[in-house]
């Protein structure tokens, strides 16, 4: 089998020409964001919607819930979709949901968005209190069913708190080293070693307001970073991320970052004269331009084999190793 390219985040406002796009860029798995803010009632809204797409587009894509999945998907000339949240949102208070939510076929959690959950503290908060009773509980039911805990948008101390506490290890699926740009989502140099150390993953992201340099990022830039990254944490705990967002209206980032909890806009990581999504860099625009990534890194000096596991080999592992009972 070939190495598989695995973008392990998207959000875009999918369609049967981001399917095709897929195809044609190779893609062999994509793992889509299926709830922000969503109630346990509204995610399942979301699933009947791509359920429909399963059955009207099976020559372009299917349901992935396992390793071999991915695999299937090379096999067929297909895209395996994983499913995941970026809030836990949809198991409201009941820690019964997380296995449910499971057997529904997702995949990730993250244990919170930019605020305060039930389960820990979000990046934006201005004291992170760590994990919560709950959210403890919470991490323990995820490493028993197979749901990956993700700490993408989670504080400082919490994410700490969730690698230390997890007895399998986690990921954060979209996200870069603060080091490289002090964005409030990037992640400290404490917490990428401590993630890597325990055997988690880390996803790179090319969302605008995390790169050096914003919508004008190099591809230099950004395969260097990677490569910086695989000198101090080992290329085999790095992948890709994409955070990719394509055609979705401004309306949403709205929703992503204000859901119900606010009567007054929240800009998050943009402005109010930047509010909505920002311009893709010029490499990187849609699913067909994961070719720019794999030459820019082949272009740092990394070797084949390193450049395979981030493009996707690395993840397909973390997906063996992590979708299945403890």
């Amino acid at each position: 089998m070939k190495a598989p390219l695995i973008d392990n985040l998207q959000y875009a406002n999918f369609s049967p020409r981001i399917f095709e796009q897929m195809r044609e860029g190779g893609v062999d798995a994509v793992h889509v964001t299926i709830a922000y803010h969503e109630s346990f009632r509204e995610m399942v809204l979301n699933l009947e919607r791509w359920n429909r797409w399963f059955e009207t587009h099976p020559d372009l894509i299917f349901k992935g819930t396992a390793a071999e999945d991915v695999r299937r998907a090379q096999e067929t000339g297909r895209t395996a979709i994983f499913f995941g949240f970026q809030n836990p949102s949809p198991i409201e208070d009941d820690i019964g949901l997380v296995e449910i939510c499971h057997q529904l076929g997702i995949r990730f959690m993250q244990l919170t968005y930019n605020n305060q959950s039930l389960l820990a503290t979000g990046c934006y908060e201005d004291d992170d209190t760590g994990l919560t009773r709950m959210g403890k509980q919470v991490v323990t039911e995820m490493n028993r069913v197979g749901m990956v805990v993700d700490m993408s948008h989670s504080a400082e101390r919490s994410t700490l708190e969730a690698i230390e506490h997890s007895t399998r290890p986690i990921a954060i699926t979209h996200a870069n080293p603060h080091w490289w740009h002090p964005a409030l989502r990037n992640k400290s140099d404490a917490v990428l070693k401590a993630l890597t150390g325990a055997g988690g993953m880390l996803g790179f992201s090319v969302y605008p307001h995390h790169l050096a340099g914003g919508s004008d990022c190099t591809l230099e830039s950004f395969c260097s970073m990677i490569a910086e990254a695989a000198d101090r944490y080992g290329a085999e705990h790095l992948g890709i991320g994409t955070d990719l967002c394509q055609d979705q209206p401004d309306s949403v980032v709205e929703w992503m970052r204000v859901g119900r909890w606010s009567k007054v806009i929240d800009y998050g990581e943009g402005s109010a004269s930047n509010a909505g999504f920002p311009p893709m860099p010029t490499w990187f625009n849609d699913n067909r331009d994961f070719g720019n990534i794999r030459e820019g890194l082949l272009a740092t000096g990394m070797s084949s084999a390193e450049v395979d596991g981030i493009m996707g080999g690395n993840w397909l592992r973390f997906y063996d190793e992590s979708f299945g009972p403890a």
